[in-house]
């Protein structure tokens, strides 16, 4: 997984609330346990106006030129609500997305979003509409998010602290998933096996 620092870029606005995690991924794409390839299928029955996903539709915002390459996503409360789904952040991290703005997340998406790479920002409900008018009247604007600092700078230098749990931080600096940032203690763990295998012995 990517280690998480500093990340500027494009910024979509997604206007919708309760954006659940099938529409991010809709079930019939879940068929592989790999985490590449399900960019594709982002949003798909927004993208497109086919079940097959060959005529995109021309209203939906990824679809536009100044918006097609972003990777920061604005977007509305409760975001990632639904199935605890991890293909979920999967599709949002091929497709290229490293952060994601919006008043409030579903916890268990935001669980799977660190486990992915994906910097969730969380800001009050006017610091998110002042997001909105922004990249909505400048298309192509950039957004950086700082993890360091915990500072998001919104398209006109404007700074917006946000908070983010000191373990979730830390895995995403390093890059870390749950189980990487265990493995960073193998030996421990080994010497601990080894202790436990000595001192009783029935267990084994």
């Amino acid at each position: 997984m990517e280690a998480f620092t500093v990340h500027k870029g494009i910024a979509a606005p997604l206007d919708r609330v309760n954006v659940d995690t099938d529409m991010i991924i809709p079930k019939q794409f879940l068929r592989k346990i790999e985490r590449t390839g399900f960019g594709q299928h982002l949003f798909h029955e927004l993208r497109y106006l086919d079940y097959e996903g060959t005529k995109e539709n021309p209203d939906f915002v990824l679809n536009q030129a100044a918006y097609r390459p972003a990777t920061v996503l604005v977007a509305r409360d409760n975001f990632g609500c639904g199935s605890s789904r991890e293909h979920a952040p999967w599709a949002l991290a091929d497709y290229g997305f490293r952060v994601i703005v919006a008043p409030s997340f579903a916890d268990i998406f935001a669980n799977n979003c660190v486990k992915n790479g994906i910097l969730l920002v969380q800001l009050k409900s006017q610091d998110v509409d002042e997001l909105f008018r922004q990249v909505l009247e400048q298309p192509g604007a950039e957004i950086a998010a700082d993890l360091p600092r915990q500072i998001l700078t919104d398209t006109k230098g404007g700074e917006h602290a946000f908070e983010i749990n000191d373990f979730a931080k830390e895995c995403l600096l390093k890059g870390l998933d749950q189980i990487g940032w265990t493995l960073q203690h193998e030996d421990k763990i080994k010497d601990y096996e080894s202790r436990l295998r000595d001192e009783r012995s029935w267990l084994a």
